[in-house]
This record gives C-alpha cells, structure tokens and sequence, in this order.
C-alpha cells in the first residue's frame, strides 16, 4: 500500500523544480511516520538536481536536512511518540549487520547505504528514495534523530548535513581545549566548523581568500581570521596547526594548506568531491601530515552532535524561504549569495 503526497522535484538534468506527486510507503511496524515542518537547501541537492555527479534518477525530490513532527509510529517503534520533533538526515537505512553498521558507520555500510533521496527505495519496488522536499515522509526506527526541545526547529535542520558534516570529523579526531583549528571557506559548512570548534574549546582561525568575511567570522567564534592570499600572514601562521577542516567544494591547491599543519598535524577535506590539483609529497613527509576525508556521520554520531547542540544552544545561520522560491535560491547558493543555509518553510507546499 502507498500514499500519494505533494512534493517538489525535477524530472530532468535541465529542469526547474515544480510541484508534482509522489508515493510514500504505509507505515510498518518498525516505521516513523513524518509531518515534514522544515526542511534545508544542501549544495548536495543541486549537484543532484542538475546531475553534475552523474547517477541521478529522475525524478529527483532533493532533501536531506529534515525536521518534522511524528504523526504515526508502528508497533515496533518505543521511542518516538506522536507530536515529537525529530529529524532526519542523509541516511534512511542501510544493511544493519555488516562490521561497519555494527560500528555505527551506516554512511560506509559494505552493503550500500540507502540514502534519503537518489537511492533505491528497498520497499518500493522499482522506486528511488525521495526527500524532504514534500509533506511527508516514512523512514525506519532506526534512522529517526530526536531534536532537542530547545533548539528551533528551522535553524536545526541543517544540522542533519552541514552539522554533522563539520562535527563528525571535529570528534573523529578528538579536538579538545587549546587546539588550533583551521577552518577554510565561510559557508554552510565553513560556518558550523566555526561555531563547533569554537564549542569544543578550540583556538579557531577563518582562513578565507575575503577579507570582508573577517567580521562575519569573528561573529560566529573565530578567534583570528587568516587571509590566505596574504602571503606574510601565511608565513606567520606556517606549521602551527593542529587540524584544518577545509570545507572549499571545488578543486583547489593544497600546498599553501597543508604547510600550515604542524608535525602530525591533520586536514579533513568535507567539500571537494571532484579532483584536486597536484600536490608536493613533501609538504606532508616533511612532518609526518596527513590528508584525510570524512563522509557525514553515522546515526549514533548525529545524535551526539545534536545533543551537543542542545546543550550549547548551538543552530545553523539561516535564511527561510517558501518553497515557491526554491529555483532562485539553488541560483543564490551556486553564487554563494546565502548567510548561510536555506531552509524551506514546508508549510507553503501544504498551502
């Protein structure tokens, strides 16, 4: 049995999004079912939309920065009642028993995760996943987040990518009082770097290429800003990091970078999922550096982020939008002309 319900979509590589129908599964027994309040933009989303990493499935329904109100649990489910807020995130199941699942990695499950939205839908037969772009949404015990009650639900939502995304390798690499964290690029992901970072107890620098973000920055809990294309100011901060979260989402140089990091120092890349430019191997033998990369965060790890959250008021910068206005804001994010997530207000789909 399925339930059709509004959503907003693509149903080609050059197409705006435009409302249309989708079906949605009946609630199981070991099912969340989902009144979808708020969702967020991810620069994912477009990517996806417009096929610019091939594989897309069309029709598209982005989304996977989700908030929402419970309306439905099955007999299986005890801990989410009706009326709770909770969220989902990138993931809406995966295998559950490989060694990756058991660690609580679902994002490598050696199974295939199944993302929110792009992937094979494993109870539609024949139907992909789609997002949050909608009314509704049914999703597995399992990969339903509790939001904490003090956190606004708009300004959470997205904490379920562009948080877990920076928080997930901040942890990963155990980031404590009195490190010098690095964070490139101020935007949805550059922006939670700071604020996390920050959090932790962390001595965080804004290295951008804008000196006119300076202030910005500082706002959101950077200590120090770091114009990259200073050429003195690099020299002055050279060797002296412990971590650098480099958020920059298209192919860029590494080398001025990587000869920030300290002896065993290490930088996380979050953003550029496409190639990069050829790099010196001794900027990171001399020094013992790595290079690293991390993929969003298991479920277990996205709730500790969010209670994280909870406890230190933490939300994302944002900007409402009705979902009317969602072709102009993919061409906003694409310019980088967004402080510094859209977040669609999906009561005007309903309306």
């Amino acid at each position: 049995m399925t339930t059709t319900v509004k959503a907003y979509g693509v149903k080609s590589e050059k197409a705006e999004l435009k409302p249309m129908d989708i079906k949605r599964r009946e609630t199981g027994d070991d099912d969340v079912e989902i009144k979808i309040t708020h969702c967020g933009v991810c620069h994912s989303d477009i990517h996806t939309a417009r096929n610019e990493w091939g594989g897309s499935t069309y029709p598209v329904v982005p989304g996977h920065e989700i908030i929402g109100r419970v309306t439905a649990v099955g007999k299986n489910v005890h801990n989410f009642t009706e009326g709770d807020i909770v969220g989902v995130g990138c993931l809406v199941d995966s295998c559950q028993t490989c060694a990756q699942c058991k660690n609580d990695l679902e994002q490598f499950c050696e199974n295939g995760a199944t993302f929110t939205y792009n992937s094979a839908d494993k109870h539609l037969e024949g139907q992909q996943t789609y997002g949050g772009y909608s009314t509704d949404v049914v999703v597995n015990k399992e990969f339903v987040l509790h939001i904490p009650k003090n956190l606004d639900p708009a300004g959470a939502a997205p904490l379920l990518c562009a948080g877990i995304t920076t928080w997930s390798p901040l942890s990963h690499w155990k980031v404590k009082k009195g490190d010098k964290v690095g964070v490139i690029g101020l935007g949805g992901l550059g922006h939670m770097g700071i604020k996390f970072a920050n959090a932790l107890g962390a001595n965080v620098v804004m290295i951008t290429t804008s000196p006119s973000k300076a202030e910005d920055a500082k706002k959101l809990g950077a200590h120090q800003v770091l114009i990259s294309k200073n050429e003195e100011e690099m020299a002055e901060h050279r060797g002296s990091f412990d971590l650098i979260l480099n958020t920059i989402p298209v192919g860029h140089k590494m080398d001025p970078y990587i000869n920030l990091l300290k002896v065993d120092g290490t930088m996380v890349l979050v953003g550029a999922v496409e190639p990069l430019e050829p790099f010196h191997g001794g900027g990171i033998i001399m020094g013992r550096k790595r290079i690293a990369g991390s993929l969003i965060g298991g479920i277990k790890e996205t709730q500790e982020m969010l209670d994280f959250c909870g406890k230190h008021n933490i939300v994302s910068e944002i900007e409402i939008i009705d979902i009317k206005d969602i072709n102009d804001a993919y061409e906003r994010v694409v310019k980088a002309d967004v402080k510094y997530r859209f977040v669609i207000d999906m009561a005007s789909l309903k309306n």
